[in-house]
Order: structure tokens, then C-alpha cells, then sequence
């Protein structure tokens, strides 16, 4: 039996010549399987064999698309004056583990099944332990685990001394070696390949100065011209305006997180046919956070507010030019948690001037449309998968509706009530921000 969903507010996840989102009333959403089978207004006896769910003036929408998050790690904040992170370490610890034990130690961790229970019907992972993310992936494909359909890097390609090396990346010394990295991870089965061009925020030495090119030219190159022979895109973790260029000029399709860009690298943009992927969440912990509550170094702060700065120059100078950008919440990292996608849509709004509608726009049909895969989900529509959520608001005046959803449906698979694995901590600090 299917669902009928009656009795709501349907947005469909698309907009007008005007740039609004219509709000139908008196629609119904159908649908048999995984697919949805009917949307708009529908007699009694399209309902017939369907469970009629009486949605009592909620709102019906496509589920989020997340395009950046890390799986192995929680968002938990830094504690006070704790010592840094040795990252290399502690994954080549688990790079030891058995590989069946370590699974289940990645499973455990809940991250999938808690991006699922916030909304986020479909997630692109951008960095992991060895192929974990891949088999994750697998598991929830072959319906043995909650979480959305996802597109997985697995791990990533960096350099000596470059961002994540030796944890959630490689580190290729020469272009040779990067290809041959690349060559190993897709004999992993990922969906994309992940570059970390530039240094960030943690790992910068100097205040002022994050983003500091790391990966030479010639490696980028190397790599996106090896991924793309196999038949993958790629995307590259920068964060300033010498990095987005090398990215662009030498092949990556998306850009994540981004810098204040010039018009030579608009062009780049065009020429390439490259999106830019926003992720405000991270930075705005160390930008707007006294250090007593984020635990970050001063120089952190300081270098947050200049990624910051930068994501969302590079946002909206992308808007205005008419290139895709496309929204992430970079999950994992401190503060930002796997239940968060909403607050990214609600990000891009206030920081980026657009509207509601088409902040909700960017999180499903855009979003889709960046992974190539906006003739199977994104918005609702008779034909594409049944990814869908409820809320009790309006989103379209208050974004805020989406953090608490009544129901979550990914590929006909109902959740009624999701609730998320919650950090209250978390929340009590970015809610003093919103």
C-alpha cells in the first residue's frame, strides 16, 4: 500500500518567472513505492489503496540535499583548553582497526541516520576513513541501514603538509602520485573525486592569511585530469581567491566553501561549467562566537571571519553572475552537527540576501541539480523518488520550520515523528546566533 497525502500545503520545490515558490493548497501528493506517483489536485478515488494521511494544514516539500558533510566525526565543540586534534593520529589508529570492526564503529556514530531524521533525504560526503562512507552507502542502498541516498569521496587526495593529509586524505608528493591516489580511491567505488587545494581555518599559521595554497597546480591538475578519464567530477575543499583560481583553471567542478572571487574567476566559473558549494556553517562558529564559548584560538577567530567573509562573497557574486551555487553544512566539524542542514538554508538567507523561497529552492531542486540528479529527486514532481518532508510552518516565512519536521520520507520510506540524535549544547549555542 502507498500513502496519500491530503489536506496540506504543497510546495513543490520549484519557482516562478518571479522567483517565488507557489504555496498549492488543496493538492495531494501520491505515492506507490519508491516514486511519486500523482501531485496535485486529485479526486477520492485516486486515494483509493493508499494510506490517506491527513496532513491538518502542514507543509509538504522536497527533502534537503546536503552537499558536504564528513561522516566519522559528530560536531561536537572543542573543550576548554584541550589540546589540538593530532588528526593524522588518530585515523591512522583507525586505518589499524579491523575493517568489519571499524564499520560498525562508523555505524555507531549514527551520522547517516541522523542527516536522514533531520530532512536531508539526499547527502554527498566529502572526505572519510578509507571506503567506510562507500559501505555505508551500500548498506542503506540494500535497505540494512536508515540514512538518505548518498553520494560518497570517500577518502580525498591532499599534499605533505596539506589539509587532512594522512587522515581524511591521501598525500601525493607529485602529479604522478595523485593520479595513481585517484586511480586507488575509484577502485573504491565512489561517486565523486574530493581535492584539498588550500589550507583552512585550523590549520592556518598565520592570522589573516587562511587558505593558504597547498596543492601545486600541476598536482590539481593531474588529479582532475585522471578523475575525469575515469569518469568522475570532482570537488576541492578551498578557502582563498589564489585557490579557487588554481581549482577552476585546472579542473574541479565544484568549489566548496569558496573566497572573494574577481571577475577572472567568475569566467572560470562559466568556462568550466563549476558550481560553488556555500557552507557558512562552519566558519560562523569561530566568526561570531566570543573564544569562552567556541575554545578556538584567537588566530582561529580571526581567520573564521575572513573564510566567512569570503564563502559569502563568493556566494552571492556567483548569484549575481548566474552561476550555480549549491549549499553544504560541512558536518562533522565543531558545532555543526549531522541534524543541521536547516540551519545552512537559513544561513544562505541572511547572509546572502536571497529570499526564503529560493533559499528552500537551493537545498532540494538545486542542490539536485549540482549532483546530476535532478530528474530523480529534488523537487515533486509524478516520476521522481518519493523524498519528501512535513513540516508544521511555513517555511516560506519562517525558515526556522525546518527543525522540527513531522514527518521524513526518502525513496517511500516513511519516518513519522523523526526524531534526531540531539546535541543540547550545540543547539543552546547556535541558537543565541541565528
Amino acid at each position: 500500500m502507498g500513502y496519500a497525502l491530503v489536506n496540506g500545503h504543497v510546495l513543490d520545490g520549484t519557482l516562478d518567472e518571479g522567483g517565488q515558490m507557489a504555496v498549492h493548497d488543496g493538492w495531494a501528493v501520491i505515492v506507490d513505492g519508491d516514486r511519486i506517483a500523482a501531485v496535485g489536485e486529485l479526486s477520492t478515488a485516486d486515494l483509493v489503496g493508499h494510506e490517506v494521511i491527513d496532513l491538518g494544514g502542514a507543509y509538504v516539500m522536497p527533502g534537503l540535499v546536503n552537499l558536504h558533510a564528513h561522516l566519522p566525526a559528530t560536531g561536537k565543540p572543542p573543550k576548554a583548553n584541550a589540546k589540538p586534534v593530532d588528526y593524522k593520529r588518530l585515523f591512522d589508529t583507525l586505518s589499524k582497526v579491523p575493517p568489519v570492526l571499524a564499520y560498525f564503529m562508523a555505524m555507531e556514530k549514527g551520522s547517516a541516520k541522523n542527516q536522514l531524521l533531520s530532512g536531508v533525504t539526499t547527502l554527498r560526503t566529502v572526505g572519510g576513513v578509507m571506503d567506510h562512507d562507500g559501505q555505508i552507502r551500500d548498506q542503506v542502498d540494500a535497505g540494512k541501514a536508515v540514512g538518505p541516498r548518498m553520494l560518497v569521496c570517500n577518502t580525498g587526495v591532499s599534499v605533505p603538509g596539506g589539509h587532512f593529509a594522512g587522515s581524511l586524505a591521501t598525500e601525493a608528493a607529485s602529479p604522478e602520485e595523485a593520479a595513481e591516489h585517484v586511480r586507488q580511491i575509484a577502485a573504491t567505488n565512489p561517486d565523486w573525486i574530493k581535492l584539498m587545494i588550500t589550507g583552512g581555518v585550523m590549520d592556518a599559521s598565520e592570522e589573516g592569511e587562511p587558505g593558504v595554497l597547498r596543492m601545486p597546480p600541476e598536482v590539481v591538475r593531474a588529479a582532475c585530469d585522471q578523475a575525469h578519464e575515469l569518469g568522475f567530477k570532482v570537488c576541492a575543499h578551498v578557502e582563498s581567491p589564489e585557490g579557487v583560481r588554481v581549482a577552476l583553471e585546472n579542473g574541479v567542478d565544484t568549489i566548496e566553501h569558496g573566497a572573494t572571487p574577481d571577475e577572472h574567476i567568475l569566467e572560470l566559473f562559466r568556462e568550466r561549467g563549476a558550481a560553488d558549494v556555500c557552507t557558512i556553517s562552519p566558519a560562523l562558529p569561530y566568526a561570531v562566537m566570543p573564544t569562552s564559548e567556541s575554545h578556538a584560538p584567537e588566530i582561529a577567530k580571526a581567520n573564521g571571519k575572513v573564510v566567512m567573509d569570503g564563502i559569502i562573497a563568493c556566494a552571492k557574486a556567483c548569484l549575481a553572475a548566474g552561476i550555480p551555487v549549491g549549499l553544504g553544512t560541512d558536518s562533522g566539524c565543531p558545532f555543526i552537527t549531522h541534524y543541521d542542514m536547516w540551519r545552512e538554508v537559513y544561513y544562505f538567507a541572511k547572509y546572502c540576501d536571497v529570499t526564503p523561497a529560493f533559499a528552500l529552492h537551493t537545498a532540494t531542486l538545486v542542490n539536485a541539480r549540482i549532483l546530476g540528479l535532478e530528474g530523480e529527486t529534488g523537487s515533486l514532481e509524478a516520476g521522481k523518488a518519493a523524498d519528501l518532508i512535513v513540516c508544521e510552518g511555513n517555511p516560506l516565512e519562517d525558515l526556522t520550520c525546518l527543525r522540527s519536521l513531522r514527518y521524513v520520507m526518502c525513496r517511500g520510506k516513511m519516518t513519522k515523528s523523526p526524531r534526531p540524535r540531539r546535541q543540547p549544547k550545540v543547539d543552546r549555542a547556535l541558537d543565541r546566533h541565528l
